[in-house]
């Protein structure tokens, strides 16, 4: 059994979600494809796909062994167009992930410049406010904003983004501005319970410590555009990303609110696993992606 045909060859059986649609894109016979994944499992002495009439699931050992197939696939692929002279035209897919508003407003513009600039990469943008396990969801890069866990990650910090308290011309009106965090308690509120779950602000007091405001929950929202959207619609104030509502903060429609009272910015960084070389065609997007991003938030 050749090894790493077969190792290709379950790769290509995971990403295109069956033996069948692996066998059209290869271009050889299912039998082949069903033998050399038999082989391999045979090879290895454990299950690595559960096959059902309906679909195919990785099992425990599966998962672990076709993300270190993937990346073995890629340092030889990186290591053979290095011996033929190939080191200068990266190519391939890079799967990219980032939350939704930071993806759309500044990591897109990016990606777009990308592609301009090196035409024989595509890239797989997935936008998520949740962190999605790089591993688990074949994730080559992805970007991470606040305190980083502890892992074998890389980290390659690229700015930071403030935490804002923001409401509508005419809600203040109404209202009144507040002077401190405590006085958010007498005021309507849009909260995202993503960044404020519970409801619960995280502030700083006027010595710099931490202190806790609870606008009445008139609204609660999962996504920043519908926060920032009800804000402006005078809905109530709210609390949410700088990023998220630069262009209402920048046209009017929403004013930044007990800046003094903010915490400190948290971090944004690209992040990617660890261990040996990068691929080229992740190491030409790190490149051209930090100076850029770097350049969008320092603007923000």
């Amino acid at each position: 059994m050749d090894r790493l045909k077969a190792m290709s060859i379950i790769v290509h059986v995971v990403e295109h979600g069956s033996f069948s649609a692996a066998s059209r894109a290869l271009g050889i016979p299912l039998a082949t494809v069903s033998r050399q994944v038999t082989e391999l499992e045979a090879h290895l002495g454990t299950r690595l796909l559960t096959r059902t009439t309906r679909k195919l699931a990785l099992t425990d050992a599966g998962e672990a062994y076709i993300s270190a197939a993937r990346r073995i696939l890629d340092e030889i692929d990186e290591a053979e167009r290095v011996a033929a002279g190939e080191f200068h035209t990266p190519r391939g897919e890079l799967n990219i992930t980032a939350p939704i508003a930071f993806g759309r407003l500044l990591v897109l513009p990016v990606v777009r410049d990308f592609l301009a600039a090196y035409p024989q990469i595509n890239i797989r943008l997935a936008l998520s406010d949740r962190n999605l396990h790089l591993m688990e969801e074949h994730i080559d890069m992805a970007v991470r904003i606040g305190p980083l866990p502890d892992s074998a990650m890389i980290a390659t910090r690229v700015g930071s983004v403030r935490t804002i308290v923001v409401a509508s011309p005419a809600l203040l009106a109404a209202c009144g501005s507040p002077v401190t965090p405590g006085d958010l308690e007498h005021m309507p509120g849009v909260h995202f319970d993503i960044l404020s779950p519970g409801g619960r602000w995280s502030l700083v007091d006027v010595d710099g410590k931490p202190v806790d405001a609870t606008p009445r929950a008139r609204l609660t929202v999962s996504t920043a555009d519908t926060a920032v959207s009800a804000a402006r619609d005078g809905v109530g104030v709210t609390r949410v990303l700088s990023y998220q509502c630069a262009d209402a903060v920048r046209d009017g429609s929403l004013r930044v609110l007990l800046e003094a009272h903010e915490p400190a910015p948290l971090p944004v960084h690209l992040m990617h696993a660890g261990g040996g070389a990068l691929p080229s065609k992740m190491r030409v997007f790190l490149d051209f992606a930090q100076t850029r991003l770097r350049e969008r938030l320092a603007a923000l």
